[in-house]
């Protein structure tokens, strides 16, 4: 996908203001339809399932980013740098696939919340950053990007440090090619090793406002290689 991306048809349905929410949950209900989870995003909502299988919008009160000039690269990591080749969108596909798999603790992606991100990505919304070791596919993520914003949902590692590498080398091109918000969702112990933070929902919200009113990062523009 190269280019700008292709708006959906609007949701049907209108989401509340998440600042007047006390909870992490701020909906339930509606449907993934893409014109529903960009209108999400760009609200400061993401879709996942409820334990009782219902569809729940999230807006965290405390919100994870990684400052895109905050990111730790420990020594170790540094030298894994060299490990790996990184690509965009080569394989978006595997790596939504790898980050469902069910095998592995906590999984949350469901077989709808897969077609609905491959969707999106197909309009051009959803990206992959993948990690390559020996010409197999060992780490990487996804997410969605709107302005100047990304919005991770989910990665995964086959090798030491695969996806740690994919996240240095994204950081470095995003930042360089006009990206402003690097969404986590929550600041899980991982990614505070690398430098997430917590921000309180409405500090969020105002960063996210300044994202999406600024330029598209050349990053998605046809561009294959992060670079270094």
């Amino acid at each position: 996908m190269t280019g700008e991306p292709v708006e959906p048809p609007p949701s049907p349905f209108t989401f509340p203001e998440p600042v007047h929410s006390p909870d992490d949950v701020v909906a339930v209900g509606g449907d993934l339809a893409p014109g529903t989870v960009l209108g999400a995003y760009r609200k400061g909502l993401f879709p996942m399932h409820l334990p009782d299988g219902r569809l729940a919008w999230w807006s965290p009160v405390l919100r994870g980013v990684i400052p895109l000039d905050g990111l730790r690269v420990s020594r170790s990591l540094r030298r894994s740098l060299r490990r790996y080749d990184v690509t965009v969108d080569r394989a978006f596909d595997e790596v939504v696939a790898a980050c469902a798999d069910s095998s592995r603790p906590g999984g949350w992606i469901t077989e709808d919340i897969r077609l609905a991100y491959t969707t999106l990505h197909r309009l051009g919304w959803a990206h992959s950053v993948e990690a390559w070791g020996g010409g197999e596919l060992v780490g990487g993520f996804y997410g969605v990007a709107i302005g100047a914003g990304f919005f991770g949902e989910s990665m995964f590692h086959r090798a030491r440090d695969a996806s740690k590498v994919a996240l240095v080398r994204f950081v470095a091109a995003f930042k360089s090619s006009g990206g402003y918000l690097l969404d986590v969702q929550w600041a899980t112990d991982h990614l505070v090793s690398l430098g997430a933070i917590e921000l309180a929902r409405e500090e969020y919200l105002a960063r996210l406002d300044r994202a999406l009113s600024a330029p598209y990062p050349s990053l998605w523009a046809g561009r294959d290689e992060t670079g270094e």
